[in-house]
C-alpha cells in the first residue's frame, strides 16, 4: 500500500505541475492578445456603439429629406421617378425606387453615376403626393444608409482606409472569441481559488465584466467574421460546399429580350407587335412591376424595385425589412410580361442563412429596434470598460525597471508534449480558417521568440537576483 501511494505521489505531482504550467500559458496568452489588440477592439467597441445609436438621429438630422407634411394620395411611382431623374440629370442612371412606406414619409429614387464610390447611390428623396423634390444625399450600401451613419459604418470597418483598413476590424474580430474565452477559463480556474482573494478591486471587476458580457462578445465576434474579408471568404466557402448560402433569384430570362419595347401592349397575356424599335422608358415600368411583385407576395411596406441592367434580364423586387418579423422575399419580374420569373423567400431559407441573417441584423441593433440598440451599445460600452481596466491592471503590475519580465515563450516551453500539440493544431486550424489570427499569431510568437532570446542573454548575464514576475 505504502508502495502504491509513493508511486501515485511523482504522477500527482507531474498532473499539478503541467495544470499550473498550462494555466501559467493561457494567463500569459491572455493578457497578450489584450495588450496587443486591446486598441483595435477599443476603436470597434467604440464605432460600433456610436453605428448602434444613430438611427434616431439621423431621422432628426435628414429630417427635411425624409419626411413631408404633405397628406393625401400618392402619384404613381413613374411620376414620382420623374421628379427625381429631373433634378439627378439626363446622364444619371435610375437604379432602384423605395416607396414611401407610409403616409407622411418620401419616395427615394436612386440613381448610380460614375463619379459614385463602390456601393454609393445617389438618393432623390421626392414627396409621393406633390411631387416635390426634398432632398438630394449619397446613400450606401443595401441599406441605403445616409451620410451620418454611412462615415460610422465604414470607420467600424475599415477606419475610412478602405480596403487595406479592413485588417483592423478583421482582427478585433478574430481576436474577440480568444480573449473572451481565455478570460472566462481563468475566472473559473480562480473562482474557488485562495489567490482570487488577493485579487485587486480592478481586476475582480475586469474579470466579472468580462464573464458577464461573455455571451454577446461571442456573439459579436461570430456575426462580425461572417462579412469580414478573408475570414467571411472560408465561412462562405463552407456554406457553399454544405448548400447553406441564401437563396437569390435567378435575373437571366430566356427568349426574347426583357426590356418591353416602345408600342409594345399587353391584353390578357398576348403581345402585340412593337410599333417601333426604340426601348421603353424604365421609369414608365415601375408601376406595373411593383404590382406585378405585390401579386407574386411581395408584401412588405418597405421594399425596393430595381430595373433590370441589361435588356435580358429581369427586373427585381425585394423587402427590405430585416427587423422582426423579418421581410427579405425577394422576386424576379419580367416586364415584358409582367410574369414574376423567380423568387426566394424567406421561409425557405436554410437555418444557417436565417441565423446568419438574424445575426447581421442584431450585430448592427436592428433586429428588435431600440432594445436591441441599446443591448448592442451596452455591450460596446462595457467592452470598452473592460479592456481600460485590462491596461490599468498592467499598468500597476508593469514590470519594474530592470526587471526581466516572463515572454510567452517562457511559458510555452515547459508545457507537455500533448498540450504543445493540441495548441499547435488548433493555431493551425483556426489560423487557416482565420487568416488574420494566424498571421498575427505567428508574428506575436516571432518577436515574442526574439524577445525571449534577449532576455535569456540578460539572465545569463545578470549577477542572480530574485525578481518577481508582475505582469
Amino acid at each position: 500500500m505504502t508502495d502504491h501511494l509513493q508511486a501515485q505521489a511523482p504522477h500527482g505531482a507531474e498532473r499539478a505541475r503541467s495544470g499550473a504550467d498550462l494555466k501559467a500559458f493561457i494567463t500569459r496568452l491572455h493578457f497578450y492578445i489584450g495588450l496587443c489588440v486591446g486598441p483595435f477592439l477599443l476603436v470597434a467597441a467604440l464605432t460600433g456603439t456610436l453605428y448602434a445609436l444613430t438611427p434616431q438621429l439621423e431621422d432628426a438630422l435628414y429630417a427635411s429629406a425624409l419626411h413631408t407634411e404633405s397628406r393625401g394620395p400618392a402619384q404613381s411611382l413613374a411620376a414620382q421617378a420623374a421628379a427625381g431623374r429631373a433634378v439627378a440629370g439626363p446622364g444619371a442612371t435610375l437604379f432602384a425606387v423605395r416607396p414611401a412606406t407610409s403616409e407622411g414619409r418620401t419616395t427615394r429614387v436612386m440613381f448610380s453615376a460614375p463619379d459614385l464610390g463602390v456601393s454609393e447611390s445617389r438618393a432623390i428623396f421626392v414627396d409621393p403626393v406633390i411631387l416635390r423634390v426634398t432632398g438630394d444625399e449619397v446613400v450606401y450600401g443595401t441599406s441605403g444608409t445616409l451620410p451620418l451613419r454611412t462615415t460610422l459604418d465604414r470607420l467600424h470597418r475599415d477606419l475610412l482606409l478602405g480596403e487595406p483598413g479592413r485588417v483592423y476590424s478583421e482582427l478585433a474580430a478574430s481576436w474577440l472569441w480568444v480573449v473572451t474565452l481565455g478570460g472566462v477559463l481563468l475566472w473559473w480556474w480562480r473562482r474557488q481559488s485562495r489567490a482570487r482573494l488577493g485579487l485587486s478591486s480592478a481586476r475582480r471587476l475586469h474579470g466579472l465584466i468580462g464573464l458577464w458580457l461573455s455571451v454577446g462578445v461571442l456573439f459579436l465576434s461570430a456575426t462580425g467574421l461572417t462579412w469580414s474579408r478573408w475570414a467571411g471568404d472560408n465561412i462562405d466557402a463552407v456554406r457553399s460546399a454544405f448548400g447553406l448560402v441564401t437563396p437569390s433569384v435567378q435575373i437571366q430570362l430566356d427568349g426574347a429580350p426583357a426590356q418591353a419595347m416602345a408600342g409594345e401592349h399587353v391584353h390578357d397575356g398576348m403581345e402585340t407587335a412593337p410599333a417601333t424599335a426604340t426601348p421603353v422608358d424604365p421609369v414608365a415600368l415601375l408601376d406595373p412591376v411593383l404590382a406585378a411583385a405585390r401579386a407574386a407576395g411581395i408584401d412588405a411596406a418597405n421594399v425596393e424595385i430595381r430595373p433590370a441592367r441589361k435588356p435580358d434580364q429581369a427586373w427585381v423586387a425585394r423587402e427590405i425589412d430585416r427587423g422582426w418579423p423579418t421581410q427579405v422575399d425577394t422576386v424576379a419580374v419580367d416586364p415584358r410580361s409582367l410574369a414574376a420569373t423567380s423568387a426566394a423567400r424567406f421561409a425557405d431559407f436554410p437555418l444557417v442563412a436565417k441565423l446568419i441573417q438574424w445575426g447581421i441584423a442584431a450585430h448592427m441593433g436592428i433586429l428588435f429596434g431600440p432594445v436591441n440598440q441599446v443591448l448592442v451599445a451596452m455591450l460596446g460600452i462595457f467592452l470598452m470598460v473592460t479592456t481600460v481596466l485590462g491596461y490599468a491592471i498592467w499598468w500597476r503590475r508593469r514590470p519594474a525597471p530592470g526587471a526581466l519580465p516572463r515572454t510567452l515563450t517562457q511559458s510555452w516551453t515547459p508545457l507537455p508534449l500533448g498540450q504543445k500539440a493540441m495548441f499547435g493544431a488548433l493555431a493551425l486550424v483556426f489560423g487557416w480558417a482565420l487568416p488574420v489570427l494566424g498571421a498575427s499569431l505567428a508574428l506575436f510568437f516571432a518577436i515574442d521568440a526574439a524577445r525571449w532570446a534577449w532576455t535569456s542573454r540578460r539572465r545569463r548575464s545578470a549577477p542572480p537576483r530574485a525578481v518577481p514576475d508582475r505582469t
